[in-house]
């Protein structure tokens, strides 16, 4: 998103919805403990059964690792992870900050460059200011956010005069799993898409928007508590999960809920707040800390079902332990051939910052594989070649990737299952985390599909897939940066809570399977449609939605969507409907809206032949339910 200057088929294998289980709602509370306590029996030196709870973690049994090589329980992260101590002094690690962030901070040349860095803070207290630059991610190494304490702020803002205020392109960075004491009160947090703010737990206000109240356009809190007040004021659009606010205040176009405390009850459109009491499914994302050995661990959260309020609130978050010994860490020199033998060998991994060209595709085939990522990796399919494919396997958890494509055109950058997958993974879902993807902007890229879901009960918590309207010259362009479709879903009863989807060149998410439920869409149409005869789906409808439901689909839920338009290299370019799914009380929209930005284009409808065109003064048009 650059956001300007403004105030498939449905598969045979689909059981019939009478026989096809109803995963998330059939999975109670015992079957849920039975899973986790089967995970725990037998474990060397595991807790108790209560550590299946809030109480703390377990061991994972030698038996659940799999047969990977045994690696470093201290492993060298390489050159582009700076792991802190408060040994170190605060002047010491300040500088060390400053440098980075004077080298990322530049919307200019580091929004498309290849550095990558990852700032982890070893359990204590630190006075230090953090300012958060592009492919940046900020960690705390405790096993819950308060073991890590910053006595000053974590911060993103439109850093640079060139920005005039505008935080609209401040991508592509993360804060996680730490405690803030910001100096002024508020912690300022002003960023655009693929930045979570995750397990953070902010001791007095949280501000989401510049300090010059300029345009910020999306973002997405989980698993935080913000003893204050978090202030929207002039962001577009946001969604918070899982969370505990002290209050929350502002909104302009689509602010969402689920399972946030402190959240402002739902009076979409006036105020545009959309609230859901739960998230439905949930499992909260893996992440590094230092044992009181001072060996590296990864933490993996249970699932959890109609949960609300972050994970650590009472108490640590419930889930296993994994050593680090189970983990090959993926760093500079590796090739897709050394990633897929660690896989192979049944290592997790642990992948570092950096730009990893891939000649193959890198094959995930067993069941609870982790492939937790730290300062945006980034993935790049060479020659054609799909980047990464999953096989129908559980609890598969994909954490805090960049999938950029290749310069020549790949099929999917990511697949999850192949197709015609059919197994239940309602117990022990595969989870999407963090996970971005990128067509053009850094180079020419071309990907006919961003990600396929094919698998059952995926979850997908967080995802930007982008086909760039921006970047370097040569990178972007109608018959340039060629993608079809964003997101397909094969699957049945998946899960997309964070969906993110923008400027793809046909249906940006195409939802096939039965059962699925979105929490929260942004989206823009391409900008950039030549003309009308080039951006038409099937006779006398013009241009495609931004969010298809399959017409074979009975059963489908979505709450709190946005789609906006700004055709702006052919200002008379109209897209019919920015929503189209069939006409069945099982398909049900909630508070949905369109937006024309500046008036440039328009969008006829909202949903099928529903709602009115949009404004040409930036207004929203809204739909608050349909049927």
């Amino acid at each position: 998103m650059r956001r300007p200057s403004l105030a498939a088929p449905t598969a045979d294998r689909r059981r019939p919805a009478s026989t096809r289980r109803r995963g998330y709602a059939a999975l109670g509370a015992g079957a849920l403990l039975l899973a986790t306590l089967t995970g725990l029996t037998g474990a060397a030196g595991s807790a108790s059964a209560e550590s299946a709870g809030r109480g703390g973690a377990a061991a994972r049994p030698a038996a659940d690792a799999a047969d990977c090589p045994a690696q470093s329980d201290t492993p060298d992260f390489g050159p582009n992870v700076h792991v802190f101590d408060p040994s170190m002094g605060d002047a010491a690690i300040q500088s060390e900050l400053d440098t980075q962030f004077n080298q990322m901070k530049d919307t200019a040349t580091a929004q498309f460059s290849e550095n990558r860095v990852a700032d982890l803070f070893k359990p204590g207290t630190y006075g230090v200011e953090d300012n958060v630059g592009f492919y940046t991610s900020v960690a705390g190494l405790g096993q819950n956010p308060d073991d890590v304490t910053i006595n000053g702020d974590v911060t993103v803002d439109a850093f640079n005069a060139s920005d005039a205020g505008n935080a609209t392109q401040n991508f592509w960075r993360s804060a996680e799993n730490l405690a803030i004491n910001p100096s002024s009160g508020t912690d300022r947090w002003a960023v655009a898409q693929a930045a979570p703010f995750r397990r953070i737990d902010v001791h007095g206000n949280l501000a989401l928007y510049p300090a010059s109240y300029g345009y910020a356009s999306g973002g997405f809190i989980a698993d935080t508590k913000v003893s204050g007040q978090a202030s929207s004021v002039s962001q577009q659009q946001w969604y918070t999960r899982n969370s505990d606010l002290g209050s929350w205040d502002g909104g302009v176009w689509n602010m969402v809920f689920s399972g946030v405390s402190g959240a402002p009850s739902t009076t979409f459109p006036n105020p545009p707040e959309t609230t859901l009491a739960t998230t439905p499914v949930s499992r909260d994302v893996p992440y590094l800390y230092v044992d009181g050995s001072g060996d590296y661990r990864v933490f993996e959260p249970s699932l959890e079902t109609n949960s609300s309020g972050a994970s650590w609130a009472n108490g640590s978050t419930a889930g296993t332990s994994l050593p680090m010994s189970q983990f090959y860490v993926v760093k500079a020199g590796d090739t897709a051939e050394t990633i897929n033998n660690a896989l192979s060998e049944g290592c997790n991994l642990f992948v570092t910052p950096g730009v990893y060209h891939l000649d193959q595709t890198l094959d995930v085939t067993r069941a609870d594989t982790t492939i937790l990522g730290v300062g945006y990796p980034t993935f790049v399919p060479d020659n054609g070649v799909d980047a990464m494919k999953v096989a129908d396997v559980d609890g598969v958890r994909l954490k805090g990737l960049l999938f950029d494509a290749g310069t020549t055109n790949s099929q999917a950058l990511l697949t999850v299952g192949p197709s015609g997958s059919s197994a239940d993974h309602s117990a022990d879902p595969t989870t999407i985390q963090d996970v971005f993807f990128r067509i053009g902007g850094e180079n020419a890229g071309k990907a006919t599909d961003s990600l396929v879901v094919n698998s059952n009960d995926t979850i997908i918590d967080h995802i930007w897939a982008w086909r760039a309207d921006h970047g370097n010259s040569g990178s972007v362009g109608w018959t340039t940066n060629t993608a079809d479709n964003g997101l397909t879903v094969n699957g049945d009863d998946v899960l997309a809570d964070g969906l993110f989807v923008e400027h793809y060149q046909k249906y940006e998410v195409v939802w096939n399977g039965q059962g699925g439920r979105t929490i929260f869409f942004q989206n823009e149409n391409p900008y950039d449609p030549p003309d009308q005869a080039s951006w038409t789906s099937s006779p006398g409808v013009d241009g495609y939605a931004a969010y298809k439901v399959g017409d074979d689909v009975t059963t489908h839920e979505a709450w709190g969507l946005g789609s906006y338009c700004y055709f702006n290299v052919n200002p008379s370019v109209d897209n019919y409907h920015a929503f189209e799914a069939p006409d069945t009380a099982g398909v049900k929209f909630h508070d949905a809206l369109t937006v024309s930005l500046g008036g440039v284009g328009t969008i006829s409808h909202v949903i099928n032949d529903t709602g009115a065109v949009t404004a040409s003064d930036t207004t929203p048009t809204d739909v608050v339910s349909y049927p």
